[in-house]
Formats: structure tokens, sequence, C-alpha cells
């Protein structure tokens, strides 16, 4: 089973993304570290802290024009519907089930965190972007229009010709 660990790599310079960051790492290990009896209980704290966390990284996204379908945000719903089933499947006393599914999101965060939010983290700051006040310092350091997709015809919801 993989685990996870907060390390200098997962850094991004963004305190707040950081501390956010840093939480579900801590909740995961909870999570994974978990009796059966606890299991359900530490993966339903697990989502409801990654509901939030997705939710304001999507409203960093959309406060500084990126729209909220891209390919970031979509990561994101996809993510957490797999963790709401996850929980449905430990409802259903599948907890295997979910314990694998916790071994594959401790792989998933650290390419997530060092790739797509590591962009997030780069954008925000050459925009002057404060998370805490919701200010761009620098507006006009942001996009001229919506970033939509990912720059592939794979992450669009056109479909091809």
């Amino acid at each position: 089973m993989a685990h996870l660990e907060w390390s200098d790599a997962l850094s991004l310079d963004l305190p707040l993304m950081d501390d956010t960051h840093r939480e579900f790492v801590d909740l995961l290990a909870q999570a994974q570290g978990a009796g059966d009896d606890c299991l359900a209980a530490a993966w339903q704290d697990l989502i409801t802290h990654t509901d939030a966390h997705f939710g304001q990284e999507d409203r960093w996204m959309l406060a500084t024009r990126f729209a909220s379908t891209n390919c970031h945000s979509m990561q994101h719903k996809v993510v957490l519907q797999v963790m709401r089933e996850g929980a449905a499947q430990a409802a259903d006393g599948k907890l295997g089930a979910l314990r694998a599914m916790a071994s594959e999101l401790a792989l998933w965060f650290p390419q997530h965190a060092q790739s797509m939010d590591a962009a997030l983290a780069l954008h925000l700051r050459r925009a002057g972007y404060d998370p805490l006040t919701g200010v761009v310092n620098r507006p006009e350091d942001l996009p001229a229009g919506l970033v939509e997709g990912c720059g592939s015809a794979a992450c669009s919801d056109a479909l091809p010709a």
C-alpha cells in the first residue's frame, strides 16, 4: 500500500495552498492508519476536507480567469466523485476497496500537486493574487479571456469532427 508523507517536494511556495495540502496529506494518513471501525469516519473527514480544498482552488481559478471546465477543475470533480464512491463502498462493508482507493490517492496526489497545482500556484503568484483576500494585485498579468481545456482535444467537451 502506498503511503504519502509531507515533504518539501510538495511545497508550492503559496502558504495557504501548502497548508491545505499538508492537511490533506495528514487526513489521508489518518484514513490509511485507521482501524476498520474508524475507517469510514476518517474517509468522510478526508472527503469533507477535499471538497473544501478543491472548491477553494476552483474559486481561485475562476477569480483569475481559469474556467471551471479546465482540466484541473475537471480532475477535482472526478477525484472527489471517486472518493464519494469509496465512502459508499465502505458503507456496504467493502473496506478493502476503500483502502485500495486510499493507496491510489497517495500515488495520485503528488503528481497532481507537482503539476496542476504547481502551475496554478505560479499563475497566482504572477498575477499577485492574494488567496486570503481574493485581491489580484497585477490584473494586467491575467489572461485576456477564460482559460479552458488544457490545450488538447482530449480534454475538451467538444466532440471530434
